[in-house]
């Protein structure tokens, strides 16, 4: 699988990017946002990659940030939600705006995205309502929210319920590094039992 990977890009059509990563040219499908942030990248761009593959297709997916390959990732856990659809709906709206109709259960917003009607829609809030947190750079390269979700992975293996983890976690200072995020997670989880 490829996960990652830093070269040069040619926008190649709508939607479609070739990243030329020392004279091997990869297209990528990209949303219009990614294709946004690596013209202005252009000559050192860093693309995180997923790699969809059926035994007919293989196509890479291509992203400017970690926050939109995760929120694409989340799109297309919802039942009928595919790749292509995926893109086209963060194609249709910043990622801030997609988070927080999800949040409200704004049928109407997502309504208007491409290729979603009312009840897609509907089945994409039911399916990541609650689930979905802006990833936050802190520092260099640090993902806030990825140090959380490792908090709260550590402390769901360590046998503690999901809901009383995610709500002691989302409590937590946004910078907050993992070892300190554990033990203060198993301070309060502790003393609740």
């Amino acid at each position: 699988m490829i996960a990652r990977l830093i070269g040069k890009t040619f926008v190649e059509s709508d939607g479609v990017v070739i990243l030329d990563v020392n004279g091997v040219g990869y297209e990528l499908l990209c949303s219009q946002n990614t294709i946004m942030d690596f013209e202005v990248q252009k000559e050192k761009t860093t693309a995180y990659v997923y790699t969809y593959i059926r035994e007919d297709l293989m196509q890479l997916f291509g992203f400017s940030t970690r926050a939109e390959k995760q929120l694409f990732l989340n799109l297309v856990s919802v039942n009928g939600v595919g790749p292509k659809m995926a893109i086209g709906i963060l194609s249709g709206c910043q990622k801030e705006q997609l988070l927080q109709a999800i949040d409200n259960e704004d049928v109407k917003f997502l309504s208007k995205l491409p290729k979603i009607g009312k009840k897609k829609a509907e089945q994409i809030i039911l399916t990541l309502r609650g689930k979905l947190v802006i990833e936050e750079t802190v520092g260099v390269g640090i993902s806030a929210s990825s140090n959380k979700k490792d908090i709260i992975s550590a402390l769901t293996h360590l046998g503690f319920q999901l809901n009383d983890v995610e709500t002691v976690v989302s409590q937590m200072p946004v910078d907050i590094e993992v070892q300190q995020g554990v033990r203060d997670g198993l301070s309060q989880l502790g003393a609740q039992f």
